[in-house]
């Protein structure tokens, strides 16, 4: 795997371990200078609203995460080094478990994300959020009824 490979898909792995480790604040400063296409929007959304829409979505338990596990898989990466741009499709797989929900899995969906390389670094350039195509029992993680 090249540098390039591993340093994009770190950027996937770790906006999973923030999200479970219930830093929400840290997980939308990856996208700092990307736009996403958010469920609901008409337009493109920043950094911001979607700190927005993942304190006002995802439910955060008396231990400060969520007490899920995103589990990000299958990435194909097209990487153009002469240009510094890159995209990525990926899986997502999302365990959980509460005092009242025996761990399993509560949703499954795709990430299509573009990368940028800025000074050396690859960075998040947009993501597609709107890819969310099997629901489990997401009551104990997501307050739905606030996206839609």
């Amino acid at each position: 795997m090249s540098n390039s490979a591993v340093e994009i898909a770190n950027l996937l792995y770790r906006y999973a371990e923030l999200v479970d480790g219930g830093d929400l604040p840290g997980a939308a400063a990856l996208f700092k200078n990307a736009r996403m296409k958010i469920v609901g929007a008409d337009a493109l959304q920043d950094d911001a609203a979607l700190l927005a829409m993942l304190q006002a979505v995802v439910k955060i338990h008396p231990c400060g995460t969520p007490r899920t596990r995103h589990l990000v898989t299958n990435p194909i990466l097209e990487i153009d080094e002469g240009s510094n741009r890159a995209t990525c499709r990926s899986c997502y797989t999302v365990l959980q478990v509460t005092e009242g929900i025996p761990l399993q899995v509560i949703a499954a969906g795709r990430y299509h994300d573009r990368f940028e390389r800025v000074d050396g670094h690859w960075r998040f350039a947009y993501r597609d959020y709107t890819l969310f195509d099997l629901k489990g029992d997401v009551s104990g993680h997501l307050n739905l009824e606030r996206l839609l």
